[in-house]
Order: structure tokens, then sequence, then C-alpha cells
């Protein structure tokens, strides 16, 4: 008991431990999970990324204790099962998931915020040190060109300064594919951004890249420019006229018709800037122009050696120079389209993925629904989808016809972009046109399989009605009292259930798509389990199990077959056990008509004599308010239930023959004489009479001078000797039997003991001495020729049954109540009427009295 209760107070102690810590647990978890939810967006700025990414390691250590903290749980939970039933086991898990899919859930989304800080840090970062590698280089470039030596005045000078300018400029154009990376990438953070505060920042550090290079890009032109008009006015004519060719030469190529000035936004934008670059420098050079014409002008007046061959020059410098400005304008119309274009093919490619992502979104992650209603509802849905999807038919086609017109006439660099953007709409778009299909299909399977389902409940609910319907027709019909006819009847149902349960496949298969109902665990406790059945009580019929009990049907049809089906098992299981009871009470009544009771007695007797039980114990257990009586269907229903060979007819009859009086009791006396016949109680005196003679005869035999004392006090009690002990007389198998201790001994062996002149193993002078007198043989020979002395009776009145074999009456309520030899009444309870086996004694044999016990002898 101690260890009990030390094992109920340890496990209390973990249940308590155990609920607090995983309670705590969820909602640190939860917590920790709401937090993560509520930070905000990873910023694309370096510093802040940064901070942003400190903290999540502190988040990180924060779910990585919670982590240990469930596996101490865990630990717990497995002690706790141990000491717990089933049931509280189940509930124990239930937690330990609950716990480790909320750690799971928050794990998941921890690792996902570490990753995009990552990701976003190593893109912030990466255009983070570009900038700064581009901003620097173009400070220092900024502050050389502002530092550079004053343009010099001898032609020698101006012409090695004009040719440092020239690599200069070669270092530039070297360097744009770094600038124009460095400006898509910050345009890209930018378009990512979601604060407005990154994309301010960003927007000025792109504003502040842009203006750093248009700033040194002008600051070079304007070098070059004033270094060839430096050139020019130092009498160097010829040598500035061929740098302004040079220039148009290299400039008119870029600007031809031909060259491709398509593709996607960004590029176009990066042309657009360089054709703008252009147009100032191209602007700023219009002033050299101006002065070149001048001064050939003056050389012709001064000079005629050269002045055709100047003249000839200007002309050719000023066709190229109008060719050159017309190919800018028409560049610069070719740009502006080609960046509408590529806004358009952008807008579109975009507009039309997006719209592919929402009917993805539908149809690869909609669930169909299990009723027919709602599926059709869903059809209609998918079909509005597969309508939207087709229209984007359209799309693509505008698409494609865009993209192939871009590459047409593409930018070499954007060529693989263009074609990549046609690529992937196309793909997306087979891709979820696949998983359309694939949804129609399964809508379309799920239809046909409710549509055959529909028709196999139907099938089966016609059946079912035309089962019931013939059932209903036989139990309007009489049932035969023939004994042939009723197993023809019995035979024939038995093939209908036959055929009714070939049917259950059908019915669950039918019924296999229901839900089932929760039925909670009933729990029962020991103080309220349910009582023992009391030996001798009639068992209930076994109930009929109800079939498709746990089912919980959803649809209106799906309803009506399982209530039907119901009603239909119970109504063939009914029939059959009518049609068995009534084939059984036939029999009964044609083994009835040849009842003999006496048989049935010896039979119901030697049933006792088998379960070694005595005819008392068996009316005992009968009679359960132990008033001293039964009621006839108390009788009958004890004997049925006892699983004695017997039917109700039987012991309809039975009953009637024990109650002798007929007024619907059947008392012990009853009881006994109908098992008894031979032990009537009114047949009792001549028992007691040839007891009384025998006792008689044989105490007459005594020769001691002072005769053994013998007393009768009742019809089957005396009392021996001089301790006049009260002993319990009776005849067994033509045998006077004595009661003496637990046990019974001859009447001429207890004597042989008891008797003085009769005890064995004494010398006879010993015997002499004591109890003879010198007379004794004359006196012996006078109690010979004398008659048989009689034993004295006591005026004591008992009742031919004594307390101890029979129940009392009525009167006494289910008290047992015995008279004691001084006359007074004293309550003896049943529990001590010592149980004699029926190999031994009769039930009716009397157990010795508490004054017997008293005076018996150890043994």
């Amino acid at each position: 008991m101690q260890e009990r209760k030390a094992k109920l107070t340890e496990g209390l102690g973990l249940a308590k431990e155990f609920n607090s810590n995983v309670q705590d647990l969820l909602t640190k978890m939860a917590k920790c999970e709401e937090t993560i939810n509520t930070l905000p967006a990873p910023s694309f700025i370096l510093d802040t990324v940064c901070a942003q990414l400190q903290e999540h390691r502190v988040l990180v250590g924060e779910v990585q204790s919670y982590g240990e903290r469930k596996t101490s749980v865990e630990t717990a939970a497995m002690r706790l099962s141990e000491l717990s039933r089933k049931e509280d086991c189940d509930v124990v898990q239930n937690l330990i998931m609950t716990v480790r899919d909320r750690y799971k859930k928050l794990l998941q989304h921890s690792t996902d915020r570490g990753k995009t800080l990552e990701d976003v840090k190593r893109h912030a970062k990466q255009f983070n040190e570009s900038w700064h590698l581009l901003v620097d280089w173009m400070t220092e470039v900024e502050q050389t060109l502002d530092t550079h030596k004053e343009i010099a005045v001898s032609q020698e000078e101006i012409k090695q300064q004009l040719a440092e300018q020239k690599e200069f400029q070669k270092l530039l154009r070297s360097k744009r594919p770094m600038y124009e990376a460095c400006l898509k990438s910050g345009r890209s953070l930018q378009e990512k951004a979601q604060s407005p505060e990154d994309t301010q920042h960003l927007e000025n550090m792109v504003s502040e890249l842009r203006d750093s290079w248009d700033t040194i890009s002008g600051k070079s032109s304007e070098r070059q420019h004033k270094l060839e008009e430096a050139l020019l006015f130092s009498g160097r004519f010829t040598d500035a006229l061929q740098a302004l060719n040079d220039w148009l030469y290299r400039a008119e190529p870029q600007l031809a018709e031909d060259v491709p000035v398509c593709g996607e936004k960004d590029l176009v934008n990066n042309l657009i800037d360089k054709h703008k670059v252009f147009q100032r420098e191209f602007g700023k050079r219009a002033s050299c122009i101006r002065t070149l014409k001048r001064s050939v002008r003056d050389l012709t007046r001064s000079s005629t050696a050269d002045a055709r061959w100047l003249q000839e020059q200007m002309e050719e410098l000023e066709g190229r120079w109008e060719a050159v400005c017309k190919l800018s304008v028409s560049r610069q119309t070719r740009l502006e389209a080609a960046l509408q274009q590529a806004e358009e093919f952008d807008g579109m490619v975009h507009s039309f993925l997006d719209h592919l992502s929402d009917v993805e979104r539908v149809l690869k992650y909609g669930v169909l629904p299990e009723e027919e209603e709602a599926l059709l509802a869903f059809r209609t849905c998918h079909q509005e989808s597969m309508s939207s999807l087709n229209a984007q038919q359209t799309a693509l086609e505008n698409i494609h016809k865009l993209g192939e017109e871009i590459l047409s006439s593409c930018h070499p660099d954007s060529v693989i972009t263009i074609k990549s953007w046609i690529s992937i709409t196309k793909t997306r778009y087979e891709e979820v046109q696949t998983w359309a299909k694939q949804q129609a299909e399964r809508i379309q399977t799920t239809l046909s399989a409710l549509e055959a389902e529909r028709e196999e409940i139907q099938r089966l609910l016609d059946w079912i009605s035309s089962a019931e319907e013939s059932l209903n027709l036989k139990e309007q019909e009489p049932l035969p009292e023939d004994l042939e006819l009723t197993a023809d009847l019995i035979t024939q149902h038995t093939d209908f259930m036959i055929e009714m349960k070939g049917k259950v496949p059908e019915i669950e298969n039918a019924t296999k798509s229901c839900k089932h109902k929760l039925v909670p665990k009933q729990q029962v406790s020991p103080s309220r389990k349910a009582p023992a059945k009391r030996r001798g009580t009639a068992k209930p019929p076994p109930s009929v199990p109800l079939p498709l009990e746990k089912l919980d049907p959803q649809t209106p049809m799906m309803s009506q077959l399982v209530s039907q089906w119901r009603k239909l098992w119970l109504l063939a299981h009914g029939r059959q056990s009518r049609l068995e009871e009534h084939l059984q009470r036939l029999k009964e009544l044609e083994e009835f008509a040849n009842f003999d009771f006496n048989f049935w007695r010896k039979r119901y007797m030697q049933w006792i004599s088998h379960l070694k039980s005595r005819i008392l114990d068996v009316f005992r257990s009968i009679d359960r308010d132990q008033d001293g009586r039964i009621t006839h269907k108390e009788f009958i229903d004890s004997v049925l239930a006892s699983k004695f060979p017997t039917n109700s007819l039987e012991m309809t009859a039975v009953a009637n023959i024990f109650d002798v009086n007929g007024d619907g009791f059947i008392d012990y006396y009853e009881f006994v004489s109908a098992l008894h016949p031979s032990r009537d109680p009114y047949r009792k005196t001549i028992d007691a009479d040839q007891i009384n003679e025998e006792v008689s005869r044989q105490v007459s035999q005594c020769n001691c001078p002072k005769r053994y004392q013998v007393e009768q006090i009742s019809a089957n009690r005396y009392r021996f000797g001089d301790s006049q002990q009260l002993r319990m007389v009776r005849i067994l198998r033509s045998t006077l039997m004595v009661r003496v201790g637990g046990g019974w001994t001859a009447l001429d062996e207890f004597l042989v003991k008891n008797d003085p002149c009769r005890v064995k193993g004494r010398t006879n002078l010993k015997i002499k001495e004591k109890y003879l007198s010198p007379d004794v043989f004359e006196a012996s020979g006078r109690r010979g020729s004398a008659k048989g002395l009689t034993v004295s009776r006591s005026n004591s009145s008992l009742s031919l049954y004594s307390s101890a074999s029979a129940p009392s009456s009525p009167l006494t309520r289910k008290a047992l109540l015995r008279r004691s030899f001084s006359g007074e009444r004293c309550i003896r309870p049943r529990s001590s009427i010592a149980a004699l086996g029926s190999d031994h004694f009769s039930a009716d044999i009397d157990s010795p009295s508490p004054t017997e016990e008293a005076e018996r002898p150890p043994t």
C-alpha cells in the first residue's frame, strides 16, 4: 500500500511538472513565432541588414534553447508514460506531438528568415562594394580632372595632352560595363525594397553613382573639346580638322541605322543614357565646327594655294557632321520606340506570369471536395479558370509576337534575356495548362465515381426495399404449427440471411466514403462497476449487433441507405429469432406430450448431486430475499438459467406440481417433498418410533449397576450418559447413526465407547470393582426376562425440521430462530449452518446445534 501510494505521489508530481513545462514551452514558442512574424522585412541597406542578421542570431539561439527544452519534455513524457494508463499515454503523446509540430514550424520560420537575410546581405554587400569602388574611382578621377595641367600653348604639348586625353577616354569606356552592372544591381534592389527608407536610400545611391559618372564624362569631353580648340587656335588647322574627322568617323558607325537598339528595358535605358552623353558631347563640338568654318573662310581669303583643298575638307566635314546629326536624331527616335516596346513587353510578361501564378494556385492547391454539390461548384470555378487560362493563350501569342519583333532588331547583349522570357512564358503556360487538364480529369473521375456510387446505392436501396417488403408480407402470415413447415420456413429464411450477408461487402464498399463517428472512451471507475450477475438469474437474450453503427453519413442518399440497411438487418434477425423460438416451442410441445415428472425429478437430483450441492443450497440460491418461499417465476427462471436440460413448458408443469397448496408460492417443505417423496414430513413420526424402539433395545443391554441414562428430547434428539449431552440420531441406510463431533457413528459403536460395561480395553476386575454389584448376574437375569426398557421422553416440543436445516416461515422475516434447551429464543445466522456433501447425507439432515458444538470433544 505504501509503495502504491509513493508511486501515485510520484506520478502526480511528474504529471503536474510535465503539464506546466509543456504549457510554458508552448506559450513561449507561440510568442517567439509571433515575434518572427512581426519582424520587419529584410533591409537592402548593408548596415541595417547586418544588424537584422545579428538580431536573428540571438533569436536562433533562443529557438535552439527551446529545442533543448523539447528534448527534456520528451524524456519526462517517456517517464510519465511508464506510470500512466493507456488513455493517459494517448493524451501525453498528443501533447508531445503538439510540441514537436510547433517547434518544427518555429524552426522552419527561423531558418527561412535566416536564409532570406543572408541572401539580401549578399546582394547588398555586392552592390555596396561595387558602388564604393566606382564612386571612389570616379572621385579620384574627378579630382585629377580638376587639378589637370592647363592647356599648353605649343602645338606639340597640345598634341601630347590630346593623346593623354584619348587614353583616359579609352579607360573611361572600359569602366562603363562595371558602371552599368552596378547601376542595374542598384535598380533591382530598389525594386525589391519594401520599406520607403530602403527605397529612398538606394535611389540616392543610384543617383549619386549616375551623377558622378555623368560628371566625369562631361568633364572629360569638355577637356577634349578645349584641347581640340587649342590645337585649332595654335595654327594646327590640319590636326584639328583631322581630330574632328576622327571623332565623327568613330561616332558614325555607332549611330548607323542598322545598329540594333531593341532589347530589355534596362538595356534600352542604358543605351538612352549613352546617347544622351553623346548628344551633349555632340553639342559641345558644334562650336568647334563653327570655329573651323570661320578659320577656313579666313585662310581661303589670304592664301589661294591651299584654299581649294581646305574648302573640300571643310565641305566633307560639314557633310559628315550633318549625317551624324541626322543619325543621332534617328537613333534618339529609335531608342524611344525601343523603350516603349521594351516596357510593353516587360508589362505583358509580368502580367501574364502573375495571372498564371493565380490560376496555378487555384489548380495546384485546391482540394477536391467530397460532396457532390461542392464538387459541382468546384468544377464551375475550374471551368472559369480554364476559360481564363485559354484567354491567356492570346496574351501568350502577343508576347511571342512582340518578342520576335524585338529579336529582329535586338541588341546582342539582350538576345539571351528576351529569348529566356519567351521560353519562360511558354513553359509556364504549358505547365499550368497541364495542371488544369489533370485537375479537370480528377474532377471528372470523381464525378464519375460519385455517379457510379449513386447508381450502386440506388440498386442497393431497391434490393433492400424489395427484401423488406417480402419480409413484411411473410411476417403477416401466421406461423404454421407443423415442425416440417416451420423447418422449411427457417431454411428459406437462412438462404435469405446468406444472401443478405453476401450484400455486406457491397454495402461496406458503398459506404466507405462515410466518416466515422468520434465515440469517446467511457472510463468506468471501480466504484461504479456494474454489479456481478447473481447465480440463478435469467440471462438476457443476446442483442443483435447493429451494422454501420459508427458511420456518420453526410448525404441524404447515404443516410437513407444506412438507415434502411439497419432496419432490414434488425427485421431479418428478428424474424430469424421468432422462427427459432417457434420451432423450439413446437419441439417443447412435442416433448411435453410425453412428460414424466418422476423422470424429470431423477434427472434434476442427479444434476444437483453432480454439482456437489445440497437441496437446501439450491433452494437458498433461488430464494434471494430469504423469506422461506419462492414464486413460480423465480423457480422457473432459476432452473432455466442454470443450464439444466429442460424447457419452459416442463418447468411450468413442474412448478405447479411443486406448489402443493396452490397458493402461487413454493416453500422449502414443498420443495423437499417434491424432490424426495419418501421423505414426506408427515412420515417422520414413523421414523421417530423406529428410532425410539432401536435406542430402547440397544440401551436395555446395559449391565451396569447404575444403568446408562438415555433421554429422548424430540423425535431425533437424545441425551446420553451422565453429562446428558444432546445428540442427534438418524436412520441412514437401515443403520441407526449418532452425531459425534463433526461426523456420524453407529449407535452400537457409540454405546461400546460410552457405556461403561461395554468399554473395551479395561480388565474385568476393574469393571467389577467399579460398576458391578454382587448380584449383578441375578439382576441381569431379571432384566433379561422383563420387557425391554423404554427411553424417557421430554416434554419439549420441537418441530420436525429444526432451524438448522429448513428456512423459517415468512412470519419470522428472514431470521432463523430456534429454541434452546432452556426454552429461550435466540437468533442463529445461516452462516453457522455446516454444509454437508450430497454424497454423504441428504439435504434435510440437520446441522449440530450450538450446544452440541460446545460439548463436542476436540478432534
